[in-house]
């Protein structure tokens, strides 16, 4: 028997997406043409709980606007952690500022706050708080750092929907929050992401940027305040965006129900997986193993079993400080010795227990042997 293919991520689309996207596509022009974009701002606002919500074309286009608006130019410092997508750090660089990479913790393999306050020099102007695979960055300290030294802490939750502090979601706490909506996360847009801030004269400055820098309310045509940027997001992609709020609860808690299936079956291994401290709930949009030193855990043997099995595997995040655009930067020693003892294991909404299960049985063979 053939075996299904295990993607390592993939959407939820149902008939509610595809009918939202006809209609955007059929009828959502001339004076309709912000309609869905309206909607999906609207119904994210309700969501997070936050007064302030553009959507735009990606994450990293809002963390981008958002730097802009609050200043970080050229000889600027932007502190972060060295586990992270370069999707995280490459807006620091569209401004001319510059990168600093710090270590992680080892638990949550988020940016580690007393490596953080340690980097700060008087080029710093913010820190960047990058919620990695759904955990949690610890804000508190950071809120407090930042509050201490007079700088900003930007929330990077691309990776961090349905994660929060109590009441508090992932995104709400910061300076502002950006979110992806790539086709391999949670929800999606296809492509897309969001702006959220409490701020009003910040979210007002991001909404000119967004928009080749015309003003919203601006009475002449085509009259740009100043050089802005290109970072909406479309009709078509925020009508499947809206579909997809509607259905937020039941995306979250699959990603929750995924996790827990993945953790029950490798109960007992010399591993640890995404951390859910006290107080706090973890989105898991990424259930990952890290497997502990001296394991003798093979990472790269664990892909080859997937590949033969029909398993899309995914490496954790490499150190960043490894890769060519940031030759030459410090190697942080807790992210350094992540990376290969790490793995992001397949996590989508109709994954069947079967699957979790094929799955789950590679995993403990590497570790039998």
């Amino acid at each position: 028997m053939t075996l299904s293919r295990i993607h390592y991520a993939k959407p939820s689309i149902t008939e509610l997406e595809v009918r939202y996207a006809t209609d955007a596509a059929t009828h959502g022009w001339g004076e309709r043409c912000y309609e869905y974009i309206d909607r999906f701002e609207a119904a994210f606002r309700a969501h997070l709980d936050v007064p302030f919500a553009i959507a735009t074309s990606s994450c990293t286009g809002a963390l981008h606007m958002g730097m802009a608006a609050l200043g970080i130019g050229p000889g600027d410092e932007v502190i972060l952690g060295d586990i992270n997508w370069v999707a995280s750090a490459a807006p620091i660089t569209y401004l001319g500022a510059r990168p600093v990479l710090v270590d992680v913790l080892a638990d949550s393999w988020c940016v580690d706050p007393a490596c953080v306050e340690a980097a700060i020099t008087p080029r710093t102007r913010a820190i960047l708080a990058v919620h990695i695979y759904g955990n949690l960055c610890d804000m508190d300290a950071l809120l407090d750092i930042g509050r201490r030294h007079g700088i900003p802490v930007i929330e990077d939750a691309a990776e961090a929907l349905g994660s929060a502090w109590g009441e508090r979601r992932a995104g709400t706490r910061g300076a502002f929050g950006a979110f992806s909506f790539h086709g391999s996360k949670t929800l999606t847009t296809g492509e897309g992401g969001l702006f959220v801030c409490n701020d009003e004269s910040l979210y007002r400055r991001v909404l000119t940027l967004s928009n080749h820098g015309r003003a919203r309310g601006e009475p002449r045509q085509f009259w740009p305040h100043e050089v802005g940027f290109k970072y909406k997001m479309s009709n078509l992609q925020a009508a499947i965006g809206c579909a997809q709020v509607e259905r937020i609860d039941s995306l979250l808690a699959r990603k929750r129900e995924i996790f827990q299936a993945y953790a029950q079956a490798l109960d007992g291994l010399p591993l640890a997986m995404n951390p859910e401290p006290a107080g706090t709930r973890n989105g898991y949009w990424m259930p990952t193993v890290v497997a502990d030193a001296g394991s003798g855990f093979d990472r790269d043997e664990l892909l080859r079993a997937f590949a033969a099995d029909g398993i899309d595997g995914r490496v954790f995040f490499w150190p960043l400080s490894m890769t060519p655009p940031f030759a030459g930067a410090p190697q942080p020693p807790v992210s350094h010795g992540l990376y290969r003892r790490a793995l992001n294991l397949p996590s989508y909404h109709d994954m069947q227990p079967d699957d979790i299960a094929r799955v789950a049985r590679h995993v403990r063979a590497v570790f039998a042997r």
